[in-house]
């Protein structure tokens, strides 16, 4: 969990899920390929390829777009917004799929993310998130592992009220779930609070859909059930977002 200090502005366009800012050239379709079957064993298919370097990646039922190469404007863009001086940038977007296969389809466009800055000892950008990843920070998972904190981050921020605090999760909107967000008093341990959210968007993504406000949920992890109060729209990362608060249910 980071407290977050400078937020980068988005894009105004349809966001991507993942921006590579490269060192050096952008690696070929053909080497993301390869890496890829070497470490998930493939086979990885990549059609529609075009001159600009998109195309679309699929492994199995499950597929993600790649533009390896963005345009000069687009990638001047994102060189602002992130105040990076990577100067060759590609990036990753999910393709529309059912809600049954979202977790497959953001499981492979973060792999070919992965392997896009592994490749070229880069930097990525979580756009959801708001997370850099550099090589290091990236976990190796084996092919059918997924685990909802590499997709999902627990965040904290101020609030004008001096005696609440302001947790909140980043990432469920991949899924196309609406983020978590717990207001508590300040002071309460913050561990707490983070592993309440962690163990809520495991429970959320489990289930597959929103829960209404006013449903209980159960956390067997933690033994604990949480209530769902309501639900809002803010904007912490500067885009606007759609948030259900929950709270701890008296035992």
């Amino acid at each position: 969990m980071k407290i977050r200090k400078k937020i980068p502005k988005p894009a105004p366009a349809k966001l991507p899920l993942y921006v590579i800012g490269y060192r050096g050239l952008p690696p070929s379709l053909d080497e993301l390929t390869f890496w890829y079957d070497a470490h998930y064993g493939g086979p990885l298919l990549v059609a529609d390829r075009h001159p600009d370097g998109r195309a679309s990646a699929s492994h199995g039922p499950w597929r993600a777009h790649i533009l390896s190469s963005l345009p000069e404007a687009e990638a001047m863009h994102w060189q602002s917004v992130l105040t990076w001086d990577h100067q060759q940038l590609g990036v990753v977007s999910p393709s529309a799929t059912a809600p049954g296969t979202k977790g497959d389809t953001v499981l492979v466009a973060a792999r070919l993310a992965r392997g896009l800055t592994l490749l070229t000892d880069g930097t990525a950008f979580d756009v959801t998130c708001h997370e850099y990843l550099n090589p290091s920070d990236w976990n190796d998972r084996p092919l059918p592992v997924f685990v909802t904190r590499d997709h999902v981050t627990v965040q904290h921020q101020e609030t004008n009220d001096p005696g609440s605090a302001w947790y909140y999760t980043l990432g469920l909107t991949k899924f196309g779930l609406d983020e978590l967000e717990l207001i508590q008093p300040r002071g309460l341990p913050e561990s707490d609070a983070i592993a309440l959210l962690e163990s809520a968007a495991d429970e959320v993504l489990r289930i597959g859909h929103n829960q209404k406000v006013g449903s209980r949920l159960d956390l067997f992890a933690l033994a604990r059930t949480i209530h769902f109060i309501k639900h809002r729209t803010t904007a912490p990362t500067g885009r606007m977002v759609t948030f259900r608060q929950i709270g701890i249910s008296p035992r």
